[in-house]
C-alpha cells in the first residue's frame, strides 16, 4: 500500500513538472526578408524550436500585395518569411544570427540571381525587443570588419501578407525544380564564400 502511494506521488510529481514545462513554452513570430521566400523558408524550417513558417509580404505600405504586383517590382514590399517559434528552444537572438549565414548582406536590393527591391534583404520587427537585438546584431557584425557595408535593413513589418498557397513549402512540393534555381541561382556557393562551408546547411 505504502509502495503504491509512493508510485502515485512520484506520477502526480512528474505530471506537474510536464505541465510547468508546457506552460512555460512560449510560442513567437519574427520576419525574415532574405531574397527567394522558397529559399528562406526551407532554411528556417531546418532549425530545432522553429514550428512553422509562411512565405509572404512585408515591409511595406501597399495594400494586399499579391506575387504578380511584388515580384514585378510595382510595390514596395519585400519577399519575406514568417517564422513561429518556440523561444525555450530557440530564441529571437539565435534566429537572428542564423538568418545572417543564410544571406549576402554585402549587396542591396538583390539576392544572388534576383534583382530588385523586393529581394532586398531585412529583419521586420514586430516589437521593440526585436529591433533592439537586431540593430545591436547588425552593429556588431558591422563593427567586425567582415565586410564593408551591410544593406540589410531592421525597419518595421507594418504588416505581413502571406503568400499564394502554391508559394509555401514549395521546396518540398516540387523539390527538383526547386533544387535546379537554387543551384542555378548560385546561393549556396555564394553563402560558401561568405561564410564557410557549413552556411546555411
Amino acid at each position: 500500500m505504502n509502495t503504491l502511494f509512493k508510485l502515485k506521488s512520484t506520477l502526480a510529481v512528474a505530471l506537474g513538472v510536464l505541465a510547468v514545462t508546457s506552460a512555460q513554452a512560449e510560442t513567437k513570430t519574427a520576419i525574415f526578408g532574405g531574397g527567394c521566400f522558397w529559399c528562406v523558408e526551407a532554411d528556417f524550417d531546418k532549425v530545432p524550436g522553429v514550428l512553422k513558417t509562411i512565405s509572404g509580404y512585408a515591409g511595406g505600405q501597399y495594400k494586399d500585395p499579391d506575387y504578380k504586383a511584388v515580384s514585378a517590382g510595382r510595390t514596395d514590399h519585400t519577399e519575406v518569411v514568417e517564422v513561429t517559434y518556440d523561444d525555450t528552444k530557440a530564441s529571437y537572438s539565435q534566429l537572428v544570427e542564423f538568418f545572417w549565414k543564410t544571406i549576402d548582406p554585402t549587396v542591396k536590393d538583390r539576392q544572388f540571381c534576383d534583382a530588385g527591391t523586393q529581394y532586398r534583404t531585412g529583419f521586420y520587427t514586430l516589437n521593440d525587443e526585436q529591433k533592439k537585438v537586431a540593430e545591436a546584431s547588425k552593429a556588431k557584425l558591422q563593427a567586425s570588419g567582415k565586410f564593408r557595408t551591410i544593406h540589410t535593413e531592421v525597419a518595421p513589418a507594418i504588416k505581413f501578407y502571406p503568400a499564394e498557397e502554391y508559394h509555401q513549402d514549395y521546396y518540398k512540393k516540387n523539390p527538383v525544380r526547386y533544387g535546379y534555381y537554387r543551384s542555378g541561382c548560385g546561393r549556396d556557393n555564394r553563402l560558401e564564400e561568405l561564410w564557410g562551408p557549413k552556411a546555411s546547411r
